[in-house]
């Protein structure tokens, strides 16, 4: 068993993220999910999920109850050690600067070195609680499991076992080659991507790729790509990112198209990623908004494999304009931008 160390504040948002990466993703406490298996190279990936721990022991968020548990735990390795603690997003109050010094003692007296600059092991310690916003069924399923219910406040061990690579700062939208207002945080879009599936060997479609955000996530973590846009500049400037941000041994392919009457045959892709145009923003010549996103869908469907994910990203719900194409809901997130913004995510799956 793992457990996830999550980023940002949607918890639930960031356990679908990782579903990419891990198997039986389930929220545990505030910041923190427990997985089955993970693939380490996905996960390095991962946008709103910091590190995956080989889940030692659980206990109740205190220092005391944190020290019994790795007193009592099986340390099935060798070599230096170092603790690092965490009060997840402050939740719990404990003192992380004793937490580490009492844990620390725990391993140096069971003959474990400690080296806090390059350990061999690093091992983890999470604190979180409930925020206001606890779920007695998570509670009852923890109690049931001989665990600590999440709204009694939880403290998990694990051993480090990788990390996601944070370098989105690197690519902000200003520092493209071709920039233009409205483009999506390379953050988000790297989480639109792997929701959709992006991953070595698959191939993602963006059928109104606007500047290519999406699609540079999903070249960097491996798939293949295809990006069509309505407008020639677009098409341009998804070009030109692409080529001075993507691996050149990508399978890479944008072209002018409308959304609505793509130039590719039936089940060429593997997954689907868009942002729709938002209503008092959007330059539309020859569609209405609805009929514009019903259309898209239903031309995604067309061209994706009976396995893919379409994960569409609008400024409202869109889920009465899913009902007549091939795609059915699973998931639907809402992402505050800011006080003007809301973005709605929805991620679509083919009935089986």
């Amino acid at each position: 068993m793992y457990c996830l160390e999550l980023a940002g504040e949607d918890d639930a948002f960031a356990a679908r993220e990782a579903a990419a990466a891990a198997a039986g993703v389930e929220r545990l406490a505030p910041g923190l999910a427990r997985a089955g298996h993970v693939d380490r190279d996905r996960l390095r990936g991962l946008a709103y999920t910091h590190a995956a721990d080989e889940l030692l022991a659980t206990a109740a968020a205190s220092v005391d109850a944190a020290a019994t548990a790795l007193e009592a735990a099986s340390l099935d390795r060798e070599g230096t050690v170092a603790v690092r603690a965490r009060d997840v997003r402050g939740l719990t109050g404990v003192s992380t600067r004793e937490a580490e010094r009492r844990l620390g003692g725990v391993l140096v007296d069971r003959g474990f070195a400690v080296d806090l600059d390059e350990p061999d092991h690093e091992l983890r310690a999470l604190f979180s609680a409930d925020d206001g916003l606890a779920d007695p069924d998570s509670d009852a399923a923890a109690a049931e499991q001989g665990q600590v219910p999440p709204s009694e406040g939880v403290c998990v061990l694990g051993w480090l076992d990788c990390e996601s690579e944070r370098d989105f700062g690197e690519r902000q939208p200003t520092d493209r080659p071709f920039f233009q207002p409205g483009s999506m945080a390379p953050m988000d879009a790297r989480a639109l991507a792997n929701v959709a599936g992006a991953a070595p060997g698959r191939r993602i479609l963006d059928p109104m790729c606007g500047t290519g955000g999406t699609l540079i996530e999903a070249g960097l973590v491996g798939a293949d790509l295809v990006g069509t846009d309505a407008q020639w500049k677009m098409v341009r400037g998804t070009k030109e990112n692409l080529d001075a941000l993507v691996p050149a041994d990508r399978d890479v392919a944008v072209a002018r198209a409308d959304a609505t009457a793509l130039p590719l045959r039936d089940g060429v892709v593997d997954g689907v990623v868009f942002d729709a145009p938002y209503g008092r923003q959007s330059k539309i010549a020859t569609h209405g908004l609805e009929d514009l996103v019903e259309g898209a869908l239903s031309e995604a469907a067309r061209v994706s494999g009976a396995d893919a994910t379409c994960v569409l990203m609008a400024d409202r719900d869109w889920r009465e304009v899913v009902g007549p194409t091939d795609w059915r809901v699973t998931d639907r997130f809402e992402r505050r931008v800011h006080r003007s913004l809301t973005r709605h995510v929805h991620v679509l799956e083919k009935p089986r």
